[in-house]
C-alpha cells in the first residue's frame, strides 16, 4: 500500500448540539467521537494524523494531545476551504490522503481498508466511500453516468428532483491521490446555495480533467451516520452498543436483555458469562469466564477473574480475582485488590486496598488503604479511620483476624494474625498475634434512674 495520511474534519460548532462543548469532543462509547476515527485509522498503519480544528479548537487539541498534527480553520467556509488550510502542513506529501470527518464515530476499519484497495486497484485520483441510504434526506447523491462511473456529487440544496431520488450517497470520507487533490483545490467555487467550497466538487473537476473517480458502497449504511444533534448521538450511541453486544453474544456471552446492556467497544468478556439488566461496562474494563455480572453494575477500567458473582456494585480502576461474590451495593474505588474466594456484602466501600484470599467483609463497612491478609473477618459497622485531617495511613489486619462489629482501627496501626478485637472498640495501639484487643469505654450503670418524674407521662 502506498503511503497514507489522514486528514480529518473537525472544525464544526455542531449548533444542534446546544453545547459549549465542541460536537467531535461528544463521547460514544465512552469516547469522543473524533477519537473513536483516530482510533480506527491508525489500525490502518496510518503515517501522520491531521485533524482540522476551529470552534473549541483549543479543547479538542487538548484532548488529543500527541495524537495528531493540527491545522486551524479559522472561518469556517466549507470542507473544501478546510482542506484547502491543510496544504502548506501536507502540500509536499506524496502518497494517499484519507479524509474523514470528526463527527462519524461509526465507521469501521473494514470499510476503510475495502475503500484504499478500491483506491489502489483502479489507479483512482479519488475514492469516494458511499451508501446505501434508505432515506438519503441531507446527504449529498452520487451521480453516475450511463456506464456507471461516478460523475459529480450534489449536495442536497442544489440537487435537481431526478438527482435527489438517487439513494447512492456521499458518506463524507475519501481517498485522494495527494499530488492530484491539491490543485483542484484552487479551482473551487463558492457559486452554490450554501456560498461554501465545497470539498465534492473536487470530484467533477477530476473527472472534467479527465481523471478517474472510483467508489466503494459500504455494506451497512450506518457506519456513515453522521452525528449533528443529540437525538443522533444517541442513535450513534445505540448503534455501538448493538454492535458490541452481537460480537459478544457470538463469542459465547449471555446477555439476558440487550437492550438495556451498556458495553464499550474496548470491553472483553469471556465465554459463559450472563450480563444481567442494567450492567454497564466501559473503558479498558477485562471480564473473564463463568461471571455472573449485574443487574445494575457499573464497571469501568476493572479486570475481573473468573467465576465471579457480582451484583449492584460500582467499581472503577480496580482488580477483581477468582471466586469472588460482591453485592449488593457496594463500591470499590481506585487501587484495590480483591482477591480469590472474597466475600463482600452489602454497604461495604473499599477504596485503595489490598484483599486477601477467602476474607469476608459481610456488610456495613469502609476499608480504606488497607491491607487485610488472608482469612480476616470484619464484622457489621466496621472502620477503617485512616485519615488525620492531613495525610492519609495504613492499616494492616493480618492473617486469620477477627474484628467485631462497630470496631474503629484507628491508622497506621497493625491487626497481628489471628488475633481478636472485641466488638464496639477503638483500636489506636498495634495488637500482636493471637492476643484479644479491647478498647471500649467501661459500662456504667445507675439503677433505678428512672422514675415517673424522668419522663412525664402525658
Amino acid at each position: 500500500m502506498k503511503q497514507l495520511a489522514a486528514l480529518v474534519l473537525a472544525a464544526g460548532k455542531g449548533t444542534r448540539m446546544k453545547s459549549k462543548l465542541p460536537k467531535v469532543l461528544h463521547k460514544v462509547g465512552g469516547k469522543a467521537m473524533v477519537e473513536r476515527v483516530l482510533d480506527t485509522v491508525q489500525d490502518l498503519g496510518v503515517e501522520r494524523n491531521v485533524v482540522i480544528i476551529g470552534f473549541g479548537g483549543e479543547a479538542v487539541q487538548t484532548y488529543l494531545g500527541e495524537r495528531a498534527e493540527f491545522v486551524v480553520q479559522a472561518e469556517q467556509n466549507g470542507t473544501g476551504h478546510a482542506v484547502k488550510m491543510v496544504q502548506p502542513v501536507l502540500g509536499q506529501y506524496e502518497g494517499t490522503v484519507l479524509l474523514l470527518c470528526g463527527d462519524t464515530p461509526l465507521v469501521t476499519k473494514a470499510s476503510l481498508e475495502a475503500l484504499l484497495a478500491e483506491h489502489e486497484s483502479t489507479g483512482a485520483a479519488a475514492t469516494i466511500l458511499t451508501a446505501h441510504m434508505p432515506d438519503p434526506t441531507g446527504y449529498g447523491r452520487i451521480i453516475r453516468n450511463a456506464e456507471g462511473q461516478v460523475e459529480r456529487i450534489v449536495e442536497q440544496k442544489d440537487g435537481k428532483p431526478e438527482e435527489l431520488v438517487v439513494q447512492e450517497v456521499n458518506t463524507g470520507m475519501y481517498a485522494f491521490d495527494s499530488k492530484k487533490l491539491w490543485p483542484c483545490l484552487d479551482q473551487l467555487s463558492a457559486d452554490n446555495a450554501q456560498g461554501e467550497l465545497y470539498i465534492t466538487d473536487v470530484v467533477g473537476i477530476l473527472v472534467n480533467g479527465g481523471e478517474r473517480v472510483s467508489a466503494y458502497m459500504t455494506k451497512d449504511f450506518e457506519e456513515s451516520l453522521g452525528v449533528n444533534s443529540r437525538v443522533q448521538l444517541a442513535e450513534a450511541e445505540s448503534i455501538l452498543r448493538r454492535r458490541k453486544n452481537k460480537e459478544l453474544m457470538d463469542a459465547g456471552v449471555t446477555i439476558i436483555d440487550p437492550n438495556n446492556t451498556y458495553v464499550a467497544p474496548e470491553v472483553t468478556v469471556g465465554p459463559d458469562t450472563i450480563l444481567h439488566p442494567g450492567t454497564v461496562l466501559e473503558g479498558t474494563t477485562v471480564i473473564g469466564s463463568n461471571c455472573e455480572i449485574g443487574p445494575h453494575t457499573r464497571l469501568t477500567n476493572v479486570i475481573v477473574g473468573d467465576d465471579n458473582v457480582i451484583h449492584f456494585t460500582y467499581g472503577h480502576d480496580c482488580e477483581i480475582k477468582n471466586g469472588v461474590d460482591i453485592g449488593p451495593y457496594v463500591h470499590l474505588r481506585p487501587n484495590t485488590v480483591v482477591g480469590d474466594q472474597v466475600h463482600i456484602g452489602n454497604f461495604v466501600e473499599v477504596k485503595n486496598s489490598n484483599i486477601g484470599t477467602g476474607t469476608k467483609f459481610p456488610h456495613l463497612s469502609y476499608i480504606g488503604d488497607s491491607d487485610v491478609g488472608p482469612g480476616v473477618n470484619i464484622g457489621c459497622g466496621t472502620i477503617t479511620v485512616n485519615y488525620d485531617g492531613k495525610v492519609k495511613h495504613r492499616t494492616t489486619i493480618s492473617e486469620g483476624a477477627f474484628v467485631g462489629c462497630n470496631s474503629n482501627l484507628v491508622a497506621p496501626v497493625t491487626i497481628g494474625k489471628y488475633s481478636y478485637v472485641g466488638a464496639g472498640s477503638t483500636i489506636t495501639k498495634d495488637v500482636p498475634d493471637r492476643a484479644l484487643a479491647v478498647g471500649r469505654a467501661k459500662q456504667m450503670v445507675k439503677e433505678n434512674w428512672v422514675t415517673d418524674e424522668t419522663f412525664k407521662k402525658k
